[in-house]
């Protein structure tokens, strides 16, 4: 039986990854992550790959005997926002947040989530790397509502300084595209790759 491992602490991702019916343990990535990319999607996938390798690597070293001849395989995964080319990652404080969510205001951008998946079986690894993108527009955004929304603490720890599965829906006007992909992880096409793993394990 297969080993899965999300490479993540995030409660969203951990929340979406459930609804694949996989049962995994969470090990964190604590590696110091490094960027070469430059374009939205290189990033995300970069990043991604970062984590899951070095938490394969880890349980490699730590627990390699424990999981027996069905394999392991180590989810990572990555988000960010963009606009117009620029990065928006986890504002630093609540002035970088409001600023942020100024600037989306009435309009559109992208949310960029790549996923990383290290497959080992017997002695055989595989890397699945991809990403999903999805445009979000929102409604025009009073500021009073931006300055009790940042005020709430909900940003700070948030790509794009928001959440859309929290109180900000209110101000989402449109997405095009995956929506688990906004809130972290693109959970449809994740189980489509999880399913070609276990066809051929």
């Amino acid at each position: 039986m297969m080993k899965y491992i999300l490479a993540s602490a995030s409660p969203r991702r951990k929340e979406l990854l459930k609804k694949t019916g996989i049962s995994f343990e969470i090990i964190p990535s604590s590696v110091e992550e490094k960027i070469t990319k430059t374009a939205p999607s290189d990033i995300v996938m970069e990043l991604a790959q970062q984590k899951a390798r070095a938490v394969f690597e880890s349980v490699q070293a730590s627990k390699a005997a424990s999981f027996g001849s069905g394999g392991l395989t180590v989810i990572g995964a990555d988000t960010i926002v963009a606009y117009r080319g620029e990065i928006l990652g986890k504002p630093a404080n609540r002035s970088e947040a409001y600023d942020m969510l100024s600037m989306l205001s009435d309009r559109t951008h992208q949310v960029y989530t790549g996923v990383s998946l290290i497959v080992k079986r017997r002695e055989i690894i595989d890397v699945c790397t991809f990403f999903e993108k999805t445009d979000v527009t929102f409604y025009p955004i009073h500021r009073d509502d931006l300055h009790a929304y940042v005020e709430s603490g909900d940003p700070l720890d948030k790509a794009g300084a928001y959440g859309i599965q929290g109180d900000f829906a209110i101000h989402v006007k449109e997405i095009r595209g995956d929506y688990s992909n906004v809130v972290g992880l693109p959970v449809g096409r994740l189980y489509q790759e999880l399913l070609k793993i276990q066809y051929v394990s």
